[in-house]
């Protein structure tokens, strides 16, 4: 086992290919779907959630890790005599699991005070992919030998810049979700309105509306546009409502070069957006903490 280990929790839509490339160790959430639950990574692929959630009579509830299963997850790697343990959570804003990370950080002093493992959580404040990418750039770091300290200043940094540019193709699971308003919604669908939404340092904003699906994909890039940092690279995460190369060239049209790659949006954006969604993450200007 390496001197550095990098976990995080399975909100953070990384492939199992990414995952076994840069060595991530990714806990799953437990997800309940009109009363069964499930484990994500595990009982279900993106796909396939995406037509559960068509099929779902509420919307489902996501179980934030618990402090006992960090425990035992930090006390397996103290026992591979790992020296720094770097653990990337999901936005606490929306989720339980930083404060639950906490918790067992304390816990795990309390028992094991002769541990000389250093344990750093820290707080992604985004979703998806927009802390995904960034853990595999950190899992890169690690395997180049970049010491513990200058992967957690890379990580502050990179996370006071992402964001997230979301649009749904369906309003019905935005509702639900409150990200609008029943009342908006209504109207909505009535006169075929897409709301854009971006979400920063946890908060989701409406910025914009459109009419006509043909439209949401377009208007959703010429937004990233205005905001990603000149010339840096965004990824596309999308559901299976989408075509890869029909989305690649509508992207590459707006910006003028196409996305670093494509990713399928997990059960943290597509339980909120609906399966029938697109979202695409970048880098910002950054922002002060």
């Amino acid at each position: 086992m390496g001197k550095i280990a990098l976990v995080t929790d399975s909100a953070c839509d990384v492939s199992p290919q990414l995952q076994e490339r840069y060595h991530l160790d990714i806990m799953s959430f437990s997800i309940t779907v009109d009363g069964k639950s499930y484990v994500e990574r595990e009982d279900f692929t993106a796909d396939e959630y995406y037509a559960m959630l068509r099929e779902a009579k509420g919307l489902p509830a996501t179980a934030h890790i618990t402090p006992f299963r960090f425990l035992e997850k930090f006390m397996a790697y103290d026992d591979q005599r790992t020296e720094d343990l770097i653990l990337v959570t999901i936005c606490s804003k929306g989720s339980a699991t930083n404060d639950a990370a906490q918790v067992a950080r304390t816990q795990f002093a309390e028992e094991r005070p002769q541990s000389k493992m250093r344990i750093h959580i820290v707080d992604s404040y985004t979703y998806s992919m927009a802390y995904g990418e960034v853990l595999c750039q950190a899992g890169q770091m690690v395997m180049d030998g970049e010491a513990a300290e200058t992967i957690l200043e890379f990580l502050e940094d990179a996370f006071a810049r992402r964001e997230i540019v979301l649009a749904a193709y369906s309003l019905k699971f935005i509702k639900q979700s409150g990200r609008v308003s029943a009342a908006a919604a209504i109207a909505g669908e009535v006169l075929g309105v897409r709301p854009i939404i971006t979400l920063i340092d946890g908060e989701s904003k409406v910025v914009s509306k459109v009419r006509g699906i043909g439209k949401v994909l377009p208007a959703t890039m010429e937004i990233v546009k205005k905001r990603i940092e000149p010339g840096t690279s965004y990824m596309v995460g999308i559901t299976d409502m989408l075509d890869e190369q029909e989305t690649r060239e509508i992207c590459t049209n707006v910006m003028g070069y196409p996305p670093k790659g494509f990713f399928k949006l997990g059960s943290a954006v597509s339980t909120n957006t609906g399966p029938d969604a697109v979202g695409i993450v970048f880098s910002g200007q950054k922002r002060a903490r």
